[in-house]
């Protein structure tokens, strides 16, 4: 069973600063891999799909997912969907099962009723700043919180998922010489140039 508990330090160092949404990621991040009988991803073997848009609260979610999952963004295994949700659905690519895991509704809202959010984030201020014996107990909440009070874990369905392909073909750039990935790049007349320098060459004409 993978414990969320052994990957706060890590994740809080990642995050830079408390809040509850981040643990909460790592919670979701840990119910959906238990779910499916997994390991953390070293290489792509997970996708994590997140619901998340962007700019709004509890977009910290997404870090604590990242860390206990192992489906970063520098490994490509993790996507944003846009619908300014917070869901978080989890695939095992080599045999396309996958689980969906939703914080329960009633405790975030339960949440935002707190001096965290009402007297610190509401008002603008970084979470960052907010006093320790604030925020701090909401931490410990989410981490310890029996899973069913906070999270909602679907059925398994399938996903199909696929690790797709790695390119290491690369150009230098004709105009900025910048390495380019060779399916970014663009023809301009004669030049083979990246997609910045296509678009203040057709701004100049």
């Amino acid at each position: 069973m993978v414990d969320p508990k052994v990957f706060y330090d890590a994740a809080l160092l990642l995050h830079g600063h408390k809040c509850p949404a981040m643990p909460l990621g790592l919670r979701a991040g840990a119910a959906a891999m238990n779910a499916l009988g997994v390991e953390r991803a070293m290489d792509k073997q997970l996708l994590a799909v997140l619901e998340l848009g962007d700019d709004h609260c509890a977009h910290c979610f997404a870090d604590g997912v990242q860390m206990i999952t192992g489906c970063t963004f520098g490994k490509g295994n993790i996507r944003k969907l846009g619908y300014g949700k917070f869901g978080l659905t989890l695939v095992d690519r080599a045999t396309g099962r996958a689980v969906r895991v939703v914080p329960d509704a009633e405790a975030q809202n339960a949440s935002k009723k707190t001096p965290f959010f009402t007297e610190y984030r509401m008002k603008n201020i970084p979470a960052s700043k907010v006093p320790e014996e604030v925020v701090q107990p909401l931490v410990d909440n989410v981490m310890n919180a029996p899973q069913d009070m906070i999270l909602k874990v679907g059925e398994e369905f399938h996903y199909e998922a696929p690790k797709p392909p790695e390119t290491f073909e690369v150009f230098s750039c004709d105009l900025c010489g910048d390495n380019v990935v060779e399916k970014y790049g663009r023809l301009v007349g004669d030049k083979r140039v990246c997609i910045p320098c296509q678009e203040k060459l057709l701004a100049s004409k």
